[in-house]
């Protein structure tokens, strides 16, 4: 019996690798969640494979995801970024990723972790979704909507709840595996 996979990364060898290792799988690491929310941030109007295929130039220039060396990022960061061919030079996204990670801290002294805050949505639990179909995939949620307001009250930026879902889905807050898809049972 061949192991099925969800459709939705193709033939594409690195969607493929992040599909079968990483998508939906919980993750309760504070540094790895805000790499996620850092990307989402740069995903908002684009594709997650554009996301994937950039992701290692992101890693290099966003400090490997440092939330300390990002929060005291100055205009000198943001230009050598926008000059960074290798990422999404869009300045926006940029100044809201340097914004978010001031805000990581500040969620992290109210709640003792970011893994904490952003799990409060769900209760603390992953949501199975048992989904039949790919076309079945939401793009929002009531728990989307909720972290939405609540982020964008805090001050983060580029989170809207189509983002906030897309990152609950990828943090492994929602399984969105397809039923029929091998990874659905393991996560």
């Amino acid at each position: 019996m061949v192991n099925e996979r969800c459709e939705w990364p193709g033939e594409d060898e690195l969607m493929i690798q992040y599909h079968d290792k990483e998508w939906g799988k919980p993750c309760h690491n504070d540094k790895k969640l805000f790499e996620y929310v850092i990307l989402d941030t740069f995903q908002a109007g684009l594709s997650w494979r554009t996301i994937l295929h950039k992701r290692e130039n992101f890693r290099k220039a966003f400090h490997r995801f440092n939330p300390k060396k990002i929060a005291k990022y100055t205009t000198k960061d943001v230009k050598r970024l926008m000059n960074d061919a290798g990422i999404i030079r869009n300045r926006l996204k940029i100044l809201g990723a340097i914004t978010n990670a001031k805000k990581f801290f500040e969620v992290k002294k109210e709640f003792g972790s970011f893994d904490k805050y952003l799990w409060h949505f769900t209760n603390y639990k992953a949501i199975d979704n048992k989904l039949k179909h790919l076309r079945h995939i939401r793009a929002t949620s009531k728990e989307s909507d909720a972290m939405s307001k609540d982020m964008k009250e805090k001050g983060f930026k580029f989170v809207g709840s189509t983002v906030c879902y897309a990152f609950m889905q990828g943090a492994g807050m929602f399984n969105d595996h397809t039923i029929k898809c091998f990874r659905h049972g393991e996560v």
